[in-house]
């Protein structure tokens, strides 16, 4: 896939195929639209982003995200998807006109084929619906399929809904939605070795920082090392049992596992909540706890 940064680096004509969107969760509607874009015969499919979405620059600075840029990009590549357009959210961007916005689309990137959601907006303060877009369809000369929302439980699958899921953390009902399991993705660093000293050893990865993590608690998870996935059991916290409580990490305890795996990056998977993180009143009682969650953690990948 290759990504490109703003439209004056765009310099292809091939015709294409296009959707728009924030796509900060990459759930079963975004891949919806992935799916019919990829699909269009001789037509290159183009994914058209933004380096920050409209909502983290109008209202919230400090919004974090279900999957990270490195995260959406592995997901999309993987997807199928030709070219990753990101258009940097800027004040030209804010105040273009829905039609100048797509006439952007059809003169520099040649959209032949457009698939949105049928809540798709665009342009201006979000001027433009999908009844304008069918009429620019006409217009301009590309062909529009407009998709209705995808439903679970009589629901709208969106990021929001998604996100307080994993805030909540049903990490298990969040990863139905999304359509496949929620992880975390990142360089496995050195800790302080209490697990080892513990018998327990454990690697440690410190999430991203607009990683949205879940409560900080114990789950059920998977690890996966470039290939190689191992079952494990993983602490998302501070650790107040054992640390000064400042530093967010992602612990995981991998089954049956003991080698060096320092510097690789792992995807940390996430299958189920066990128990909040609480501090314990000495390193025997935590000891204690985690040898419960493990036998826990076995059960959960022993069943039928």
């Amino acid at each position: 896939m290759e990504i490109i940064n703003g439209i004056e680096n765009y310099l292809h004509k091939f015709p294409t195929a296009v959707t728009v969107g924030k796509f900060d969760g990459i759930h079963q509607g975004h891949e919806a639209l992935v799916s019919l874009i990829t699909k269009q015969p001789e037509l290159k499919s183009v994914m058209v982003t933004f380096s920050k979405s409209p909502k983290q620059v109008l209202f919230d600075h400090d919004l974090k995200f279900i999957v990270t840029e490195e995260e959406r990009n592995a997901i999309l590549e993987k997807q199928g998807i030709d070219i990753l357009l990101v258009l940097p959210f800027d004040d030209t961007l804010m105040h273009q006109s829905p039609g100048d916005f797509i006439r952007m689309l059809t003169d520099r990137i040649h959209m032949r084929y457009m698939a949105v959601g049928s809540d798709f907006t665009f342009g201006y303060k979000g001027a433009g619906n999908a009844t304008l877009l069918e009429k620019l369809s006409t217009d301009l000369g590309f062909s529009l399929e407009v998709i209705k929302k995808i439903q679970e439980d009589g629901a709208d699958i969106s990021s929001t809904r998604i996100r307080e899921l994993i805030k909540k953390g049903d990490v298990a009902e969040a990863s139905r939605l999304l359509g496949r399991p929620y992880f975390i993705y990142g360089p496995i660093v050195h800790g302080k070795h209490i697990g080892t000293g513990m018998g327990i050893p454990t690697i440690n990865l410190v999430p991203p920082e607009k990683k949205l993590l879940p409560p900080f608690g114990v789950y059920i998870t998977t690890v996966d090392i470039d290939g190689r996935v191992y079952h494990g059991v993983t602490n998302v916290g501070n650790n107040p049992t054992i640390s000064d409580g400042n530093r967010v990490t992602v612990e995981t305890n991998l089954l049956d596992v003991n080698t060096n795996l320092y510097g690789e990056k792992a995807t940390v998977t996430f299958y189920e909540f066990v128990r909040p993180e609480k501090k314990f009143s000495s390193i025997e009682e935590l000891k204690a706890e985690i040898k419960k969650n493990i036998r826990q953690a076995r059960d959960f990948f022993n069943r039928d």
